[in-house]
This record gives C-alpha cells, sequence and structure tokens, in this order.
C-alpha cells in the first residue's frame, strides 16, 4: 500500500482539492523510505494553513498506530492566498500630513500578524483592536500569516488613526470588499473593540495633505469630519462604524460629505473677546501694548500684585489685527496636531496660551515621546502669557531664545527632526521684588537689596534682551476704580493698530517681513534714520544705561513703531524717548 501514501507535502494540497472540498485521510506510520513521517499536529496545522478547516483529529490504536484527518475546505478562504491589498492613509510629521501606504499579504503560515515600517508602541497594537473589531462586525479574520507594510519604511508611525486601513486592507486581501475602491480613498481613523470608529488627531493637516496629492474621499470618524472639511476641494465622508465603512466601499451604501461654510466660521467665532473697555486707569500700560499689538513687540509687565497685570494681557489679543486666512488656516493646524480644535472648524480668533511656571521644557516648546506642539506652538500667531516670569526654571525660558529670534521651534531626534511654527508675542509678567511691593506707596516692602537682586537675576540677559518693552505696572488708584468715565474699547485701538500694521505692510513688501519688530540689522539701517538731536539722544542712552547691541536695536524697533502708530515716516526724538522709557529694567534701581 506503499503507492497511496502521499510521498510529499504537494500530494497533499493534490489530494485536498477534492470536487466535495471534503477529505478522509488514513495513515499509519509506516512512510516510503526516505520520509519522516510528520506528527498530526504538524499536519493539521499545516493543511489549515492552507484554507482547511480541521473538525476531526483523532488517534486510533490497532494493531498499528494510526492517525485520522477529516478536513472541510473553508469557500471564504479559497482565494485568499498570496493576496495582496492595499490602502491608503495619512499620519502627522510635525504638523503636517504624510501619505502612507498601507500593504496587507496574507500568505501560508500558521497564523501571525506582523506590523513593519517603523511603526510604534500604539500601531503595533492595532493587531489587537483590528482583530476584535472585524470579528464583532461579523466579519470573518483570516487564519493565514498576515504581514502589514507602512511604507514609507524610513518614517515612524504613530498614533491609532492606522486601524481603519488595516481592517480595511485585511477585508479587501480576503475578497470581501472593492479592492479598487478601498485604494481611492483615504481611510483615518481609530477602531473601538465592537467596530465603531473612533475621534484620532491631526485631521486636518491629513486632509489638506490627501487634497494636494490628488485625492478625492476621505472617511474618517465622525467627530473630526468639521475640521477635515476645511479643505473644500475634499470629499470628507463621516463613518461611525467599519460596516458602513465596508458598505460605502461595495456600493452598497452612500454617505453624505460634509461641507462648512468659511464666511458663516468667521462670523460666528469673532465673538467674546475681552475688552480693554473694562480695564479701569493703567493708560499708560495699555499704551505700552498698543505699541507692542502694533509692532509685533514682546512685552514684560513689572507691578505689584492686583496691579492688573493678567487682565491687561489677556485683552492683548482684542487689540491685534484679525487674523488672514493663511494665519488661521497654520494656527488650527497647530491645534489639530495637539487634538485640541474641540469639534471647531477653524480657528478665526488669535490664541492667547497662558502655561504655569512648573512647566516642562518638552510642554513649553514641544517634544515628547510622541513629539507634539507646545505652549510656544500652540500661541503661533497669537500671545504667550507667562505669570510669575522669574518662577519659571531659568533652564526652561532659555529654550524660548530660538523661538523670539526664528519664529519656529526645531526638535530633534536621531531618526527625524521635526520643525514646529511659534511665531507669538511674548508678554510677561513679574513682582518688582519676591514680596512684591517694592514702589509701592501703600505697603511697605520687606525684601533686601541682595533679595531683590536675586530675584531677577533669575531672568537671564539674552532673555531681556529678546523683550523689547518693560512697561511698569503701578497699583490702581482708587479714582480710577470708582470713575464712571467709559474706557476706551478694544476697536478704537485695533483701528490704530491696524493702520500702523498697514503701513508696516507696505514698507517690507519686498522684505519677505511683516512687522517692525522682525527687522533685521539691514532693516534697521534702511528704516530707521535719526536726525542729530535723536542720533545724540540714544547715543547718551545706551552709554548711561548700558546698553547690549541688541537692546540698541529694539529701542530703534520700538521707536519706528511709535512713528507709525502718529502716521510719520521719520523717527522723531518724542518716538525715541517714549521707546527708551520702555527699557525699565535697563536702569539701576539701587
Amino acid at each position: 500500500m506503499d503507492e497511496d501514501y502521499p510521498k510529499t507535502l504537494m500530494e497533499f494540497e493534490k489530494r485536498f482539492s477534492t470536487e466535495d472540498g471534503c477529505l478522509d485521510y488514513l495513515h499509519d506510520m509506516r512512510w516510503p523510505d526516505g520520509l519522516a513521517c510528520p506528527h498530526s499536529r504538524s499536519i493539521s496545522a499545516w493543511l489549515t494553513n492552507r484554507g482547511g478547516i480541521v473538525l476531526h483529529v483523532t488517534r486510533q490504536l490497532d494493531s498499528q498506530p494510526t492517525h485520522v484527518v477529516r478536513l472541510f475546505q473553508d469557500p471564504h478562504r479559497e482565494s485568499t492566498f498570496d493576496m495582496i491589498a492595499k490602502t491608503y492613509t495619512c499620519s502627522l510629521l510635525g504638523i503636517d500630513g504624510l501619505l502612507v501606504e498601507v500593504e496587507v499579504d496574507l500568505s501560508p503560515g500558521l497564523p501571525y500578524f506582523s506590523t513593519v515600517g517603523l511603526p510604534d508602541n500604539i500601531v503595533r497594537e492595532s493587531k489587537d483592536r483590528v482583530k476584535t473589531a472585524l470579528q464583532n462586525s461579523g466579519y470573518p479574520f483570516p487564519r493565514e500569516r498576515i504581514t502589514v507594510n507602512l511604507a514609507p519604511a524610513h518614517l515612524k508611525k504613530e498614533g491609532a488613526g492606522f486601524d481603519l486601513p488595516i481592517a480595511v486592507g485585511i477585508l479587501a486581501a480576503m475578497g470581501l470588499l472593492d479592492r479598487q475602491m478601498a485604494e481611492q480613498v483615504i481611510l483615518v481613523g481609530e477602531l473601538s473593540l465592537d467596530g465603531r470608529v473612533k475621534p484620532v488627531t491631526g485631521s486636518l493637516p491629513m486632509a489638506i495633505h490627501a487634497q494636494k496629492n490628488g485625492y478625492g474621499q476621505m472617511l474618517l470618524p465622525e467627530e473630526n469630519a468639521l475640521e477635515a472639511a476645511v479643505a473644500d476641494e475634499l470629499s470628507v465622508l463621516p463613518v461611525k462604524h467599519l460596516t458602513e465603512v465596508v458598505a460605502f466601499l461595495n456600493g452598497s451604501a452612500t454617505i453624505a460629505p460634509v461641507r462648512v461654510d468659511r464666511e458663516q466660521i468667521w462670523h460666528d467665532h469673532i465673538t467674546g473677546e475681552m475688552d480693554f473697555e473694562e480695564v479701569k486707569g493703567q493708560e499708560h500700560t495699555k499704551r505700552g501694548l498698543e505699541v507692542a499689538a502694533a509692532g509685533g513687540h514682546n512685552v514684560l509687565m513689572i507691578g505689584s500684585p492686583g496691579a492688573g497685570k493678567t487682565m491687561l494681557a489677556q485683552r492683548l489679543p482684542g487689540i491685534l489685527p484679525l487674523l488672514s486666512h493663511e494665519e488661521a488656516l497654520e494656527t488650527s493646524k497647530v491645534f489639530s496636531a495637539a487634538g485640541l480644535l474641540n469639534n471647531q472648524p477653524l480657528l478665526v480668533q488669535r490664541p492667547f496660551r497662558s502655561p504655569h511656571h512648573t512647566i516642562s521644557d518638552a510642554g513649553l516648546v514641544g517634544g515628547g515621546h510622541i513629539p507634539r506642539p507646545g505652549e510656544a506652538s500652540l500661541a503661533h500667531n497669537g500671545v504667550l502669557f507667562l505669570d510669575e516670569f522669574p518662577e519659571f526654571r531659568r533652564n526652561i525660558l532659555d529654550l524660548l531664545r530660538q523661538p523670539l529670534e526664528d519664529g519656529q521651534v526645531t526638535i530633534a531626534r536621531a531618526s527625524i527632526s521635526l520643525t514646529y511654527p511659534a511665531r507669538f508675542t511674548l508678554v510677561a509678567a513679574m513682582n518688582p521684588c519676591p514680596c512684591g511691593y517694592w514702589g509701592n506707596h501703600g505697603r511697605e516692602c520687606r525684601c533686601g537689596t541682595h533679595q531683590m537682586q536675586r530675584y531677577r537675576g533669575r531672568i537671564s540677559g539674552p532673555i531681556l534682551d529678546r523683550i523689547d518693552l518693560h512697561i511698569e505696572v503701578p497699583a490702581v488708584r482708587y479714582e480710577d476704580l470708582r470713575s464712571t468715565t467709559p474706557a476706551e474699547p478694544s476697536a478704537a485701538i485695533r483701528e490704530r493698530v491696524v493702520a500702523a500694521r498697514n503701513r508696516q505692510l507696505d514698507r517690507f513688501s519686498g522684505d519677505g517681513i511683516y512687522a517692525n519688530a522682525l527687522m533685521k540689522p539691514r532693516h534697521i539701517k534702511k528704516y530707521c534714520h535719526l536726525d542729530d538731536t535723536g542720533e545724540n539722544l540714544l547715543a547718551g542712552a545706551v552709554s548711561q544705561l548700558g546698553l547690549s547691541a541688541r537692546a540698541y536695536h529694539r529701542i530703534l524697533k520700538v521707536a519706528r513703531t511709535i512713528a507709525d502708530l502718529n502716521h510719520q515716516n521719520d523717527i522723531a526724538p518724542h518716538h525715541l524717548l517714549e521707546a527708551i522709557q520702555y527699557r525699565s529694567l535697563d536702569r539701576s534701581m539701587f
């Protein structure tokens, strides 16, 4: 009977392909010479991985030990051998999208799920979420070897948004949905164990990147649809469950795209800004903040507790020019990457960020195990307010030196460098001394000279040099608190600020900058001419106050802004005098 025994595993495959799809095979331990008898577990595992389901495996004990292997061919898995399917998704690279090709291969072998292409731990764990979501949604899960490749392979893939494209790729490889249709859409979403599609971060930059790459449709969680719909040339299709995605790709269901009206967004969300009309007194400080807003200058306010420093800082965004569409889009991309848009399609008001002084370096400038924007980037095109300025660790404050000069933050890793935008107006606030009452006529200061010097010495010289205006904020007088005379509203101040900004835009139209604070030495030399009186005045201030070269340039920039607010082309001596008085920390206190 040796001729009835299979000589190779190939013969098993031939005998398995019977017309009725069923095979009963009885063999004993005596195999032809040169062939080892495989264990029944090995045979059944091999045959199962070739597309069969083992219904019965027993050992019969007669005169000869034998094995009975009964298999039934699974018609749903007959076409899955050596099949490759592709889907496409988007990931984040900084605040920009990255197109990722998801390749799914089902091949013979023991059941195994492997994800390659530099996945992080969250992406590796997707195999368990995908398997359970498929099974709980009523779809079979293949028992072959599954290999998922995320290309380009040299860039790290992060986040749970790969769940949906991987699940769709597996179903396409099994022949359960239209593979061609699956390759024509962008798929983004995290899967819950019951098949629901959960929201992800960064859908706005992903949608913009998909649109730039010529894709016409994007399927993503319903919660992310509004922000993604800002990419108006892309059809954004919101989904709630995996079954909706499969039905749409198979053509048995339709999904209505989400649309947003950008003009309506602007109208609905530019409301509720804090107004300078609510601030009593502090006219000198208001003037300093107006100068800062007009020229994009950084500000340090020094005053006793309760003088209104925080209240004034919170109202600064209300006098800044309105965001342009490009600025709003760039700022919204940062918030989307951080997951902070909160179902708002577009951020149309300038951001105001106020981190606590215990913040970490990654929290302030960005980074972390999974890099994300820090507070400096979240304040992009807005205001970064640092209250209790000397309480921030010195090394934390020194991290702001790059964004204050370059308007961006670069995070370097071994495999990649990410750059986040960070062009903001810095507003810092501090007490004049540790107790807070130096110079306050109503309270006695208990601090010694050494304590005050050490307190102010917590702020490094390079950081102080990068702050254009030092404004002293006195305590509010009782007469001002009880005054019924209405203060000037923010709208009136904004008109003057916008007029000054427009003068700067005209001046710098060919220089690639838009505000006086961004001027380089060549721009200062070109646009900040002084007469003889102004030259002598500035020379005396520099020598008496011991100003650095950077502080000298700051004074000229501020004087140029004051002249713009006064609609004057030349910097007059009184413009210089006002700019010099905003350098209070450069004057000796003791």
